[in-house]
């Protein structure tokens, strides 16, 4: 029995099932010409983001700008014929078509039928640029329902052939003279978009700092294909969301920090007015836990003396919890953060590995110095009803299975390895060993069993201990020593708030920030996780690049590219720009570094655009085709099974289904 025979009877039952698809030799004649067709393509471009940090309106401009490539395009269409003026209105109206559109209507008033025309003549030419990669089908497939037809045929008219030309005017005119020229130009301006940028990875911490998450949560939710590799900041709303009351007195005491409490009460409608009569009537003067200064611009000095206070307020009731919950599990290592035992009440100071330290605040009322883990009566109900209102917030909560559902701690995507934070590792080089919940593991499978466990922290509906232990292990990833997604040997969170001695604020790095500068660790590191080292790389986020000091956010001899640019407004200072994206195309690899956002308005009327600045870093011989990827591999498994297919055909083990 020859190879091809063989394969055919081991797989009789798979193909009888495949045979109902495709029912004759030429069905999957068919079928396997497309599929050869589709994967000698140029790949798909893949853009890589991180550490959005809730900059909801910086975000948006790069979701519609498409890092710069849009601008890209049109450039180079149109340098040689329209000037820079034309050419940056034609891309503001591409990323903003229906704010745009209404301001060029009320300029142009009765004079719209010239500039229609014209318009929508060079949105189809961007349109052809940019979907030239793609097959026909796929393209048309992107388009939106209502225009599908029409755009189609716009897109394959032969400009050049009289007859087609007034074909395609004819329709134009059409859609000009129904007053339907603005729905078309909002619908191919969707589709440029959607065609410059294939796949959309997001390296995690989409959470905290910035005003709005919950805004971004809804435009990734809207994207086409998109990924998510979660962060600490985004783990963290995910345990508060399954009802961690470490990590809701986390998620709170971070939106107080930032002064951002409007994205639980606007954008999750989580109800914090008990927690602020609670704040208002217990504590008294809160300098100390004022919200970070780059926050408070539009707060006038009566609400932030209130957003002190409820942060105070919530930051103690965290210092409890977390207290309570690293006495439940002495495995996480983590003693040296229970210091509310540690405090001498008589002398105002706080014992830190072995050494005093005065507190900048004393006016505890509800800590008992006898049991200062225990909350009081009044904390214990505020968090059980904020645990009420996390677990039925309607929108956070879908908002957190998408995160589930499209996301991962890791992603093996094209050969290379996606992750937040690290894969933690002893001084020695070594893969450091993690309990989780009894269970000892490290490397790949240490990131595998954080993943399950943070599932498990989430879905099942019975309240057991082993849902609480998952819930606990949420609140570890956030910030324990050894989590691959914090990646430091402490959060100093207590420090500095109530220490002003700076040297205890240090958070040391895990030793992966070392080794991960070494191309022979990274290429053990890609072999963990079963990748082709030669072409393979680790895409990091998590450490912000500091690029204004020279900084660069490619390691390894290429092998790491870190790309938290600083989307982060607080950040920004530090690193000097305001965001990567890693560009991934068919050519290779390229970062777009982004200047900061003015806003929205800015953009809108004044065609301003983020000014990014691209580093090619990463070239290849031959552009890689979607034969090299991973849906290439599955096509070309589907092949191969349509070849088993069609011998079995021609071969009679499997009658072909005559047509109806």
């Amino acid at each position: 029995m020859d190879y091809l025979t063989n394969e055919i009877n081991s797989n009789l039952k798979y193909l009888e099932l495949l045979s109902k698809e495709y029912p004759t030799i030429q069905s999957v004649c068919t079928e396997i010409i497309n599929l050869r067709a589709i994967i000698n393509l140029p790949k798909g471009t893949e853009h890589f983001m991180s550490d959005l940090h809730g900059e909801h309106e910086a975000f948006t401009h790069i979701l519609n700008n498409c890092s710069g490539v849009i601008r890209e395009k049109v450039d180079m269409l149109f340098a040689d014929t329209l000037d820079e003026e034309t050419r940056s209105e034609i891309c503001t109206l591409i990323y903003y078509p229906e704010r745009k559109l209404k301001m060029i209507k009320k300029k142009l008033g009765d004079h719209l039928d010239e500039w229609y025309e014209i318009t929508l003549q060079r949105l189809i030419a961007i349109c052809k640029k940019i979907g030239s990669k793609y097959t026909r089908s796929k393209v048309r497939k992107a388009m939106p329902p209502d225009f599908q037809y029409i755009i189609d045929e716009l897109l394959h008219a032969e400009y050049g052939e009289k007859n087609q030309e007034m074909y395609y005017r004819k329709i134009m005119d059409t859609i000009v003279n129904l007053h339907d020229a603005d729905e078309f130009i909002i619908a191919l301006a969707s589709l440029i978009k959607r065609l410059a940028v294939d796949r959309l990875h997001i390296v995690g911490d989409i959470f905290d700092r910035g005003p709005r998450p919950d805004i971004i949560m809804d435009m990734l939710m809207n994207h086409h294909s998109v990924d998510i590799q979660w962060g600490n900041h985004d783990i963290l709303w995910m345990g508060a969301a399954a009802g961690s009351k470490t990590c809701i007195a986390s998620v709170i005491n971070n939106c107080a920090a930032f002064n951002r409490l409007e994205v639980l009460e606007q954008g999750y409608g989580i109800n914090l007015r008990p927690l602020a009569l609670f704040a208002e009537n217990t504590y008294l003067n809160c300098e100390c836990f004022a919200p970070r200064a780059i926050q408070t611009e539009h707060s006038t000095a009566k609400d932030l003396k209130l957003i002190a206070k409820i942060h105070k307020a919530i930051a103690i009731i965290l210092f409890k919890l977390e207290g309570q919950t690293i006495k439940r599990h002495p495995e996480y290592g983590m003693e040296d953060r229970l210091l509310l035992d540690k405090i001498d009440w008589s002398t105002g100071t706080v014992c830190i590995d072995g050494k005093d330290y005065p507190l900048s605040d004393t006016f505890f009322p509800t800590i008992n110095p006898a049991d200062p883990y225990a909350l009081s009566a009044e904390e214990t109900q505020l968090m059980h009803d904020l645990k009420k209102a996390f677990k039925e917030s309607e929108m956070l909560n879908r908002h957190v299975r998408f995160l589930y559902s499209h996301g991962s701690l890791y992603s093996r995507f094209n050969q290379n390895l996606l992750f937040h934070g690290c894969v933690p590792m002893n001084p020695d080089g070594n893969f450091t060993e993690v309990n989780v919940n009894g269970t000892v593991a490290s490397g790949k499978a240490l990131m595998d069993i954080s993943d399950a466990t943070a599932r498990q922290a989430y879905f099942p509906i019975e309240e057991t201990e082993y849902k609480t232990a998952c819930q606990d292990y949420m609140w570890y990833l956030w910030c324990g020593k050894n989590s691959p997604l914090f990646g430091r040997s402490r959060m100093t969170t207590f420090e500095r708030l109530l220490v002003a001695d700076k040297s205890t604020w240090t958070e040391s790095k895990n030793s992966y920030y070392k080794y991960c500068n070494d191309e022979d660790s990274c290429i053990r590191i890609l072999e963990e996780f079963e990748l082709n080292t030669g072409s393979s790389h680790i895409i990091n986020g998590h450490v912000p690049v500091k690029a204004a000091a020279g900084e660069s956010p490619i390691h390894a001899n290429g092998k790491l590219i870190v790309i938290d640019g600083g989307f982060c407004r607080a950040y920004q200072p530090t690193t000097g720009i305001a965001g990567y994206t890693l560009i991934y195309n068919s050519y290779g690899m390229r970062l777009m570094s982004h200047k900061p956002f003015e806003s929205v308005i800015k953009a809108i009327t004044q065609n301003i655009d983020i000014e990014s600045t691209s580093t090619v870093f990463e070239t290849t011989q031959d552009r890689i085709q979607v034969m090299d990827t991973d849906i290439g591999n599955e096509l070309s498994d589907k092949i191969y099974d349509l070849t088993l297919l069609l011998n079995a055909y021609r071969d009679g083990v499997i009658k072909q289904k005559a047509k109806n």
